[in-house]
């Protein structure tokens, strides 16, 4: 069994800046692909950014070049440094991992989720 346990989230002002953070746990082998969702009431959970384990990334439209994500594989941890945001970046957001357990089998995990909210 894997825990993914997030941190980071909070209230912020238009235009400020926070920084997720992610950290797994348990019966890992290693970590293939770590994500970023988010989810808006009333609206379906979609991808913001992904990160493979070898650095390569990947955003939705909306957060390119404002977000940034980042990972350290010997903590096996994933962050997500948000600027510049807008009140439409208000969401819960989730971190995700496709993790390769001591077994070798291949599972896919879902942190708890922490709320973001942008706004004045």
């Amino acid at each position: 069994q894997v825990q993914l346990v997030e941190s980071g989230g909070g209230l912020v002002q238009p235009g400020g800046s926070l920084r997720l953070s992610c950290a797994a746990s348990g019966s890992i082998f290693k970590i293939n692909v770590m994500d970023w969702y988010r989810q808006a009431p009333g609206k379906q959970r979609e991808l913001v950014a992904r990160i493979t384990e070898s650095g390569m990334t990947n955003y939705a439209d909306s957060v390119k070049g404002r977000f940034t994500i980042s990972r350290d594989n010997a903590k096996n941890t994933v962050y997500l440094q948000m600027n510049s945001l807008k009140p439409e970046d208000t969401a819960v957001y989730y971190c995700h991992a496709e993790v390769v357990e001591v077994t070798r089998y291949t599972y896919s995990y879902w942190g708890q989720g922490t709320q973001v909210t942008v706004s004045s």
